[in-house]
């Protein structure tokens, strides 16, 4: 069986098999969005500026994390609510080919392999000042969506991931498929080893 966001259980005979590592992301043909929870003083300026480091709280010498996967966002801030230093969630868009670029820098990216499909990339201060000067194209703030989400789940526990998906609260992500060298570095042919 597999969980859904809403968590309702799915019969796997009766959905395609999904690897058990993939990049699960909303993107389009130019962009993907990856996601950071951020202090409303941090937000603010980088919406009204469309500039992360807009706000001087945000430090480009400390590592930062993005998350394409908008359900572990909504876990590990807590639907916004975990603290006020995670107060408001940012969706960034980003090219597909900076991304990628990122995920190539292995050994200076931190890539955190989630137990199951999610990644964490962890950016440290060196591309930090690149990546927020010339890869970030553009950023909304969501935290009314992920709280809407949340108070929804709440009142609706049979909700389907279908229904959320057309009250636009869960955005239609789907398998962001990057190059073979990309594929190895992350290890994303292992299904078979730990489904065994």
């Amino acid at each position: 069986m597999s969980t859904s966001v809403s968590g309702q259980n799915h019969n796997e005979s009766h959905e395609p098999q999904i690897p058990f590592r993939q990049i699960r992301a909303l993107f389009d043909e130019e962009s993907i969005t990856v996601y950071q929870a951020h202090s409303s003083t941090i937000a603010t300026a980088a919406v009204e500026t469309q500039r992360l480091d807009a706000s001087p709280s945000f430090k480009t010498t400390r590592m930062t994390w993005i998350k394409p996967s908008w359900a572990w966002m909504l876990y590990r801030a807590a639907y916004s609510f975990k603290d006020p230093g995670q107060e408001r969630i940012l969706a960034l868009k980003m090219r597909h080919g900076d991304l990628v670029d990122l995920l190539r820098k292995g050994r200076d990216v931190r890539l955190e392999r989630l137990p199951h499909r999610s990644i964490q990339i962890g950016i440290p201060p060196g591309i930090c000042r690149d990546w927020v000067a010339t890869m970030i194209i553009g950023i909304e703030d969501v935290t009314a969506r992920a709280r809407e989400l949340k108070r929804v789940l709440e009142e609706r526990p049979g909700v389907s991931d279908g229904e959320l998906v057309d009250l636009g609260l869960l955005p239609a992500e789907k398998e962001f498929e990057v190059p073979k060298d990309v594929e190895e570095l992350l290890d994303m042919n292992m299904s078979e080893r730990l489904c065994n």
